[in-house]
C-alpha cells in the first residue's frame, strides 16, 4: 500500500507549518489504513515551481516522520533545481527512497 502527498506550488519559510501538517495527516492515514503493514509514503514535487532551502527541509523533515513510524519514504517529480540544491547542501543522498 502507498499513500501520496503532492507538495504545493510554492514552499518558502512560511509554508513550512502547512506543508509540514498536510504531510503529518498524510502519515496518519495510511498508519490508520494499514495498521502493521508498511506503507510507501511519496512526497510528489512535480507542482512545485517557486521554492527556497525551506522546500529541502521540509522532505527532510517529511522523511524523518515516515522513519519514525516504521514507513518508508521516497520523493518523485523534484524540480531539477531543488534536486541541485540538495546536492549544494549535500543532503541529495538523503532523499533516495527507503
Amino acid at each position: 500500500m502507498s499513500a501520496m502527498l503532492l507538495l504545493p506550488a510554492v514552499i518558502t519559510h512560511a509554508d513550512v507549518p502547512h506543508v509540514l501538517s498536510l504531510f503529518k495527516q498524510t502519515l496518519d492515514q495510511a498508519a490508520a489504513g494499514a495498521p502493521g503493514q508498511v506503507v510507501m509514503l511519496t512526497v510528489d514535487g512535480s507542482a512545485l515551481q517557486q521554492f527556497d532551502s525551506s522546500a529541502l527541509a521540509v522532505l527532510l523533515e517529511c522523511q524523518r516522520m515516515a522513519r519514525a513510524k516504521g514507513r518508508a519514504f521516497s520523493v518523485q517529480s523534484l524540480p531539477a533545481k531543488l534536486t541541485e540544491l540538495a546536492r549544494l547542501y549535500g543532503v541529495d543522498g538523503l532523499l533516495q527512497s527507503g
